[in-house]
């Protein structure tokens, strides 16, 4: 396996950072997430909302695996660039989709090679989309919290994994899910970050139902600021993530004006991350869909 830097070479500050001692230390936290670009027109659009985000000072940010584990190699190299190339803290990806544990652990090798410290580590949607079985590599692994084993044997790694505040597809309940969550947390998960949420309510069940079964686990929101009604209807499909009837009304009354969906959209997730920041939430993880203008926005809202 490729180690991390030379140990005679100090790193660079923003990649010494653990995200839960950030959590822990500084305040509310701003995290943003990126999906893989799929060439590299993409890529270029993608590395301008990286630097518009930069000047900000976001506590991490995160770029996804494409469906199916597809874009691995792409999403290791942005994520490395962004280690090398930028003052911001990256935060790694890595899910047990179509992946031998040899192969796993050669990517957790490419990213400590980076410098990356930060790892989120996912089960990850089946390889053949939401919504059709979960089947696991023959030389794989089954659950998250097998990869939270394995990632923590390989290094000085801080691991995060994934909250599902609306319930798991799979899941038969909201306590299955909090149960998972301590599992995750006792294999060595440090903080989570939930599916994108747009009501704070199920957050706030979550984390109390974490807390009941002793766990002290940071857990930060996802939001995701919609900028188009089609985009976001079939995310919340995929995802199983309801959307609250206010959100989706308030929605319907603009829906044939682009400008009014993306403002109202600002609008919703201001209201909510101000919500979910006076519940206490340690800070919000924003999907940009790649454009973080949008994200921005709300996170000007708040800053004011």
């Amino acid at each position: 396996m490729a180690h991390g830097t030379s140990s005679t070479l100090p790193q660079a500050e923003h990649l010494t950072r653990s995200i839960p001692r950030v959590l822990a230390e500084e305040g509310t936290s701003y995290s943003f997430e990126f999906f893989p670009p799929k060439d590299d027109v993409a890529e270029q659009s993608l590395w301008e909302a990286i630097r518009r985000l930069e000047r900000i000072r976001p506590t991490f940010v995160s770029v996804t695996y494409g469906a199916g584990g597809s874009t691995r190699d792409r999403t290791v190299r942005v994520t490395g660039r962004i280690a090398r190339e930028t003052t911001i803290t990256p935060m790694a990806h890595l899910t047990c989709v179509g992946s031998s544990v040899a192969e796993l652990r050669q990517v957790v090798g490419e990213y400590a090679g980076a410098g990356v410290r930060n790892v989120l580590a996912l089960r990850g949607d089946p390889p053949g989309g939401p919504g059709t079985p979960w089947t696991v590599h023959a030389e794989g692994l089954n659950h998250a919290d097998e990869l939270v084993a394995l990632v923590r044997t390989l290094g000085n790694f801080t691991v995060g994994v994934a909250a599902f505040p609306d319930r798991h597809p799979e899941s038969a309940s909201l306590d299955q899910d909090a149960d998972v969550l301590v599992r995750k947390a006792d294999a060595g998960a440090e903080f989570a970050i939930t599916q994108f949420v747009f009501d704070a309510d199920s957050y706030v069940r979550l984390r109390d139902r974490v807390v009941a079964r002793g766990r002290d686990l940071p857990i930060i929101p996802g939001l995701m600021p919609v900028t188009s009604f089609t985009q976001v209807r079939r995310m919340a499909e995929l995802s199983g993530t309801p959307l609250p009837a206010a959100v989706v009304s308030r929605l319907e009354a603009v829906a044939d004006d682009p400008a009014a969906i993306r403002g109202v959209g600002v609008q919703i997730a201001t209201e909510l991350a101000q919500r979910l920041l006076a519940e206490g939430a340690p800070g919000l993880h924003f999907y940009t869909m790649n454009r973080s203008l949008a994200t921005l926005e709300v996170y000007a809202n708040l800053r004011a």
